[in-house]
């Protein structure tokens, strides 16, 4: 009587198949994750954008620093926004410039520099130290980032 079954090399090409399969399914959605992030990235961005105009609006200028005490208000923001984990930032650039604060920078590192969003960016250049607005209370976020246009910071200026 003859057994009926699967051999071991079957077994084991069986599994191989499932293996080579996975890696590229993970593959693929390791850059799903990645888009992902930096899309929330780029909506936090313009996000905060927004909340500043609105800030700009009711003070005549932009505050010293991006902090719950001046930004975090059921008009301008409910929450100072944090970047997901992953490659890229984990603060947003804000660098707030001019006497009386009448203008600003802020930005992020993208993980994928080769984002479409970055040949739309601003791409400044980086503020001197003598052109920022007096810092009135500490900061959450960064205000020292340079961007050019071969970099991943997505910026953006009013």
């Amino acid at each position: 009587m003859k057994k009926k079954g699967f051999t071991l090399i079957e077994l084991l090409v069986v599994i191989a198949i499932i293996g080579i399969l996975s890696s590229v399914v993970m593959a693929s959605l390791n850059s799903a994750r990645q888009k992902s992030r930096d899309a929330k990235r780029i909506s936090d961005l313009r996000q905060i954008q927004t909340s500043l105009q609105l800030y700009y609006e009711d003070n005549q200028g932009y505050p010293s620093a991006l902090t719950v005490a001046n930004l975090v208000t059921p008009r301008y923001i409910p929450d100072i926004p944090v970047p997901p984990l992953g490659a890229g930032d984990t603060e947003y650039y804000y660098s707030p410039i001019g006497a009386g604060c009448i203008d600003y920078h802020i930005g992020v590192t993208l993980e994928d520099g080769s984002h479409d969003v970055l040949t739309s960016d601003i791409d400044a250049a980086a503020m001197s130290e003598t052109n920022q607005c007096p810092d009135e209370g500490s900061s959450s976020a960064k205000t020292d980032f340079t961007s050019i246009d071969t970099d991943a910071i997505y910026d953006l200026k009013p």
